[in-house]
């Protein structure tokens, strides 16, 4: 079964219910579509040492990887505060940075303003 671009964002919806966001009060859910149809899911977990916060999308894409997944096609990402998670939430540079790791220019980013792709946001990626 293919999993379309509103039921990925519905899975993302549902991890960011599970975000830990006492400081920011930001909840934030990915969700990370497989080569192969296996969907990984993940929110956002804060920390009062702020940075040793973890992304929802790292989160995701980390599960994965240490379940032997590295090939995707797509993440859905939503966010937003007080519940409130219908405007667009951007992936940050260092999530946009894991995801250049595994996954081409092409890859599908999708918010809830649509479809965009990985070059999009980040046309000059670091890589060795």
């Amino acid at each position: 079964m293919k999993m379309t671009d509103h039921e990925l964002i519905k899975l993302a919806e549902k991890a960011a219910e599970k975000a830990y966001c006492r400081y920011s009060k930001f909840s934030v859910g990915a969700a990370l579509l497989c080569s192969d149809g296996t969907v990984f899911t993940g929110c956002n977990i804060e920390n009062s040492s702020y940075s040793l916060t973890n992304c929802a999308e790292r989160t995701a894409i980390f599960k994965a990887v240490s379940e032997g997944f590295t090939e995707f096609s797509a993440i859905a990402i939503v966010g937003g505060a007080d519940g409130d998670l219908a405007r667009p939430c951007c992936p940050c540079g260092a999530c946009l940075q894991v995801m250049s790791e595994f996954c081409s220019g092409e890859f599908r980013i999708i918010l809830t303003d649509g479809e965009h792709k990985l070059d999009d946001f980040l046309p000059k990626r670091f890589e060795l």
